[in-house]
């Protein structure tokens, strides 16, 4: 495909005389849908060739590699013809249609400002990092959660934070390598896009990127204090987060209806919408008096706020569900090899006491170098990245129903007892609160033995490729002969992504996980 870089204008404008009445064709382009994001794929048209359409009206839908979304139009007019056809990738950018609309409202956006970077003492610039124009006619987006933390080296294209607006969250990419420095909004905040999110540091001569089409982008102190103070320039309300504001619009509330809407707390949110709707008219709300506020629910309860780390969590699954095509296999692993050499450990005494769990961790570690697709991700909808060492992660729960992600980078140079100590350290980390999940972690593990629980379908989490579950050991029928007899099993459970791993793979590489956990007093008395 080709690359498309600089600023995309919005439309060029092409003039023709109608009825009396001076109207202009203008060109519909791809819009400029996050940093790093070269093309999409057209889903569907919408809107047909004569069509009149009203602006920030959906006319087609797109897809990335983060979603499918509607994309709306920037002008008022009509359809004159689509240039792309269903189905098509098209680079960001590209002329997908054309539009007449009256030559007034035609004149293009005025080209992105350009924001010349701060020059430090190394000769390295610090430049700003932008909320990116993630479709047309969007105006906001809540910070979700941030992926790297001041201090860390950032390569281009890599994720760094994650971002809602009305139509999905999403990884937004860094556009620059460089080291992050700071982060300027806090987490939840909705800001407008173009504002300043961050700063980085970078090599001397990189400019900042555009973030968005049209007038300079607000400064990141201008974009949260509108926001905490609930203002913003006309009457467009700014602590309305975006799938409130879609939530409203499903339900027929303009702007002006939105003003007249009381919050129940620092932010309006759809309860609120329920409880304005069921006391008063929409379209009264500008005018009318002061509405007592309802309770958003008739039985009585409590509220929270999800925690920071959960957020995180609860983004990443819902991308999951966006992109994995899952699939589960299961089978039954014998666990007397694992339970006999655990307990040999407890009998011989010293420190060295690795837990069951440890070495089917460690099994599933061998297994993992001989099958370079699990040490895979899908890197946009074309690309295979395959990774040359295993990064292993292992769920670990903490109180209050928390999950986070303990890793073991490179864990296939690591010997047995390397391995045991290792984890013992990253486990620790995560129970301390310490999300260790990166780019890299290909495969996870979730041990549910100390729950009771024999059977689960896990859930696979992006860029991961698989998730593995350990059910607690049970007394099952020997399968390998004719005769009545007890032997101690496991179930083991994978999820994997279809896109990437087929049947046939997934059936090799879990048989390769059940063979070296069977073998496991073996496997790690070498």
């Amino acid at each position: 495909m080709q690359e498309v870089s600089g600023s995309i204008p919005l439309s060029s404008t092409k003039f023709s005389a109608k009825i009396g009445l001076t109207m202009a064709v203008v060109s519909v382009r791809i819009p400029m849908i996050g940093e790093g994001l070269q093309e999409a794929r057209v889903v569907a048209f919408l809107k047909q060739p004569g069509d009149f359409v009203k602006r920030d009206e959906a006319i087609y839908q797109m897809e990335t590699d983060k979603a499918v979304m509607d994309v709306e139009s920037p002008f008022e007019g009509t359809i004159v013809r689509w240039l792309g056809a269903v189905d098509q990738v098209m680079p960001i950018g590209a002329e997908i249609g054309e539009m007449e609309v009256t030559a007034a409202g035609s004149e293009p956006a005025p080209a992105p400002v350009a924001h010349a970077p701060a020059a430090s003492s190394s000769g390295e610039s610090i430049i700003s990092l932008r909320i990116p124009m993630i479709g047309e006619g969007l105006q906001e987006a809540r910070l979700v959660a941030t992926l790297k933390n001041p201090g860390d080296t950032i390569k281009r294209d890599e994720a760094i934070y994650q971002m809602e607006t009305d139509k999905a969250v999403m990884d937004v990419e860094s556009p620059h390598d460089g080291v992050l420095t700071e982060w300027l909004v806090a987490i939840d905040t909705v800001v407008p896009i173009g504002a300043e999110i961050a700063k980085v540091r970078v090599a001397a001569g990189i400019q900042e990127a555009p973030a968005a089409h049209g007038s300079p982008a607000p400064r990141a102190s201008q974009a949260v204090q509108a926001v905490a103070s609930g203002a913003g320039s006309g009457s467009r309300r700014l602590d309305v987060p975006p799938r409130t504001r879609a939530y409203a619009k499903e339900k027929g509330l303009s702007e002006a209806d939105l003003a007249g809407v009381p919050a129940a707390g620092s932010k309006l949110m759809p309860a609120d919408i329920d409880a304005f709707l069921a006391v008063g008219s929409p379209t009264a709300a500008p005018t009318a008096a002061p509405v007592q506020k309802a309770p958003t629910s008739a039985w009585k309860h409590s509220e929270r706020e999800l925690t920071s780390s959960q957020r995180l969590l609860s983004s990443r699954l819902v991308r999951g569900s966006q992109l994995v095509v899952p699939g589960t296999i299961t089978v039954a692993a014998l666990w007397e090899s694992v339970e006999a050499k655990r307990a040999e450990y407890k009998a011989g005494g010293g420190d060295f006491q690795p837990s069951a769990f440890t070495m089917f961790a460690y099994a599933t570690v061998q297994a993992l170098k001989e099958h370079p697709g699990f040490r895979s991700s899908m890197s946009g909808d074309s690309t295979v990245r395959t990774y040359d060492h295993v990064h292993l992660g292992i769920a670990v729960a903490l109180p209050g129903d928390q999950l986070v992600l303990a890793v073991i980078d490179e864990a296939d140079k690591l010997s047995w007892e390397e391995f045991a100590a290792k984890s013992r350290e990253q486990i620790q980390l995560a129970r301390d609160g310490k999300d260790q999940a990166h780019e890299a972690v290909t495969i996870s593990l979730t041990n549910m033995q100390a729950f009771g629980l024999r059977d689960a379908v896990p859930v696979v989490v992006p860029p991961s490729v698989a998730t593995i579950f350990l059910g607690e050991p049970y007394n099952g029928l020997d399968q390998t002969v004719n005769e009545l007899k007890l032997r101690r099993y496991v179930n083991l459970a994978m999820t994997f992504d279809h896109r990437l791993i087929n049947g046939v793979g997934a059936s090799e590489f879990i048989n390769q996980v059940k063979a070296y956990t069977e073998n496991a007093g073996q496997l790690v008395s070498q």
